[in-house]
């Protein structure tokens, strides 16, 4: 056993290694009032409220608490739920129905940590708008990405959406809400999966009904992921995780360079996307027989590529990472590239703490 295995009092190595890329978060990001957390690192230009990257950061903060059961990560969860709603002009509703979806999962789990009914509503509240101003029958009954653009739809608003669904419907036992989310995921599969479990992007955002088939990215694979889990968990029905682990396997086949997903865009929110295939791997591989080929494959590339992370992007005794893991941080950095170091460090900390029986 190496010493990334170590059992200690906390778990293993690797939970310290993500509870300092927690840490980081704050030491590099940090800003005073609304602005919460600095959009970038060195600070500069702040003018844009990203809704959708604290979404993730609620996320993250949850994945620290309950991987310590340290109340200071769940105290750090609910001052971002707060933040959300304060930059937002007290509500949680935008234009974007992916931006709203990211939300909801996010406060759904809020709901799981504290056993606080409110937050049930809250994300079921938001289940409820998108279905009331962005689900239609265009190309197919599915929710369009955003309010003004009702005949485009895309993985980024349907993928969230099943996953919603199926978790809401878990909870509550609620048949309509799995109907929507089954009827999601059906549609998502013909028109946006290929036969191999590639994940596109859209469809039909110029009004031609052409698919866009040149934005090959990480966060659609993990939807899709994300969908087949939650929905195996809410039927019973193993097709789903074994269309999931096809997705899984595809997108390291199609989108990984010498065991790294790298830069996947110019811009800050594309910083996200491979933490989120981290999050929903995650889901799946608790799910698989440990002996199984995609298992071993899925799981090697999750240590192989956290190995990288930490040997590159550590910075004294922090952790700063770029889009790139296979090098130091550039010179500026968007927080939600930290996001994606954090994801996938929770990740292998779940993934280790597994594999020894650490509950």
């Amino acid at each position: 056993m190496t010493s990334d295995n170590t059992v200690s009092s906390i778990g293993t190595v690797w939970d310290s290694h993500a509870t300092t890329a927690q840490t980081s978060l704050d030491h590099f990001f940090a800003a005073d009032g609304p602005q919460f957390l600095n959009n970038y690192y060195p600070a500069g230009d702040n003018t844009t409220f990203n809704y959708w990257w604290l979404a993730h950061v609620l996320d993250v903060r949850l994945d620290a608490y309950i991987r310590t059961g340290d109340q200071h990560w769940l105290e750090q969860a609910l001052q971002t739920h707060a933040n959300i709603l304060e930059r937002n002009g007290g509500s949680l509703y935008n234009d974007y129905f992916d931006d709203m979806l990211w939300n909801a999962l996010a406060i759904l789990r809020l709901h799981d940590a504290t056993g606080d009914d409110r937050y049930l509503r809250l994300s079921q509240d938001l289940w409820q708008h998108v279905v009331d101003h962005g689900w239609n029958d265009v190309l197919g009954p599915s929710v369009a990405w955003r309010k003004q653009q009702l005949y485009y739809k895309n993985t980024p608003a349907n993928g969230p959406f099943v996953i919603l669904s199926a978790r809401l419907a878990a909870r509550t036992g609620e048949k309509p809400v799995l109907e929507l989310g089954l009827a999601a995921y059906e549609w998502l599969t013909r028109i946006l999966v290929r036969a191999d479990g590639f994940v596109e992007d859209g469809i039909n955002r110029n009004q031609d009904g052409r698919i866009d088939v040149q934005w090959r990215y990480t966060y659609n694979q993990a939807l899709y992921i994300g969908a087949g889990v939650a929905l195996t968990q809410a039927t019973g029905s193993s097709t789903f995780r074994r269309q999931a682990t096809l997705t899984a396997l595809t997108a390291i086949q199609e989108l990984a360079d010498d065991g790294l997903f790298r830069t996947e865009g110019a811009g800050g929110d594309e910083g996200l996307f491979k933490g989120i295939y981290y999050r929903y791997l995650d889901t799946l591989l608790a799910t698989l027989d440990p002996s199984s080929p995609p298992y071993t494959t899925l799981s090697t590339f999750v240590r192989r590529s956290t190995d990288a992370l930490w040997a590159h992007c550590q910075v004294d005794d922090w952790l700063l990472a770029g889009d790139d893991w296979s090098g130091p941080a550039p010179s500026t950095v968007a927080y939600s590239t930290q996001l994606s170091a954090i994801m996938a460090l929770e990740a292998r900390a779940a993934l280790e703490r597994r594999e020894l029986r650490i509950y």
